[in-house]
C-alpha cells in the first residue's frame, strides 16, 4: 500500500511543520495579547471618540476588521495547537517502541505545551470577539439613535423656520390689507 519512501517523505514533511506551527502559535498568542490591549483602549475611550466623530461607515469598517481578527485568532489558535500536539507524538511513540523515554518525554512536553498555547489563543480570541461584538453593536445603536435624534431636531428646526416664514408672510399681508396705500394722483389739478 505505502512504500517506505512515501512514508519517509511524509514523515519529513510533517516533521518540518512543527517549527512553523510553534512560531505561528507564539505569533497568535502575541497577536491576542496585542488585541487585548487594543480592546482595553477601545473600552476606555476609543469607542466614545468614534461615536462622537459620527461616522457610522468608519465605525462599521473598524468593527468588521477587529472582530474578524478576533475570530481568526479564536479559530486558528486551537487548530495550530492540535497540529502541535499531533506532530511530535508520532516520533515520540516511535521512540517509546525503541525504549528512548527521554525522546518520548520531550515529545509529550512539546505536545502539551502547544495544546495549551492553542487553547489560550482560542480563548482570548473568543472573548475578544464576543466583547467587541457587544461594544460595537452598542456604539452603532448609539450612533443610529444620535442620527435619528439629529434628524428629528433638524426636521423640527425646519418646521419652526417654515412656521416663522409663514407668520412673517401673514403679518406682511395683514399690514398690506390693513393700511391701504395712498392713491397716486394722476392728473392736473388746476
Amino acid at each position: 500500500m505505502f512504500t517506505s519512501a512515501t512514508l519517509e517523505i511524509m514523515d519529513a514533511v510533517v516533521g518540518w511543520l512543527l517549527q512553523p506551527v510553534i512560531i505561528g502559535l507564539l505569533g497568535l498568542v502575541t497577536l491576542a495579547l496585542w488585541e487585548g490591549g487594543l480592546a482595553i483602549g477601545e473600552r476606555s475611550g476609543g469607542l466614545r471618540r468614534l461615536v462622537a466623530a459620527g461616522n457610522p461607515d468608519a465605525l462599521g469598517r473598524l468593527a468588521t476588521r477587529r472582530i474578524d481578527r478576533a475570530d481568526l485568532i479564536a479559530r486558528v489558535g486551537p487548530m495550530l495547537g492540535l497540529m502541535g500536539t499531533l506532530i511530535p507524538l508520532g516520533p515520540g511513540l516511535a521512540a517509546l517502541g525503541r525504549g528512548e523515554l527521554d525522546v518520548l518525554a520531550q515529545a509529550v512536553t512539546v505536545a502539551f505545551n502547544t495544546t495549551v498555547l492553542g487553547l489560550l489563543a482560542g480563548i482570548l480570541g473568543f472573548l475578544l470577539g464576543r466583547l467587541r461584538r457587544r461594544w460595537y453593536d452598542a456604539a452603532m445603536n448609539e450612533l443610529e439613535a444620535l442620527g435619528e435624534e439629529g434628524l428629528i431636531s433638524a426636521e423640527r428646526a425646519l418646521s419652526e423656520e417654515k412656521a416663522l416664514r409663514e407668520s412673517a408672510r401673514r403679518q406682511e399681508q395683514q399690514a398690506d390689507t390693513g393700511n391701504p396705500k395712498p392713491a397716486t394722483v394722476t392728473g392736473d389739478a388746476t
